[in-house]
């Protein structure tokens, strides 16, 4: 068994509704679960992305 990726390997992608639970929780800070969906996801990645620092240009 390789590894590495083959060209046959499928990628499936799943369509969700925005609110949507991903079916993966959190816990909150009162113990709570909490379902992530791609709503949470996405904040989360804007957020990140508002925080990125590029690197310097190399001369």
């Amino acid at each position: 068994m390789s590894l590495q990726n083959s060209r046959n390997d499928k990628i499936q992608v799943i369509r969700t509704q925005p609110n949507q639970s991903l079916g993966c929780s959190i816990i909150d800070a009162d113990g709570r679960e909490v379902p992530i969906t791609e709503d949470m996801i996405q904040a989360a990645c804007r957020e990140l992305e508002k925080r990125l620092v590029k690197p310097a240009e190399q001369k």
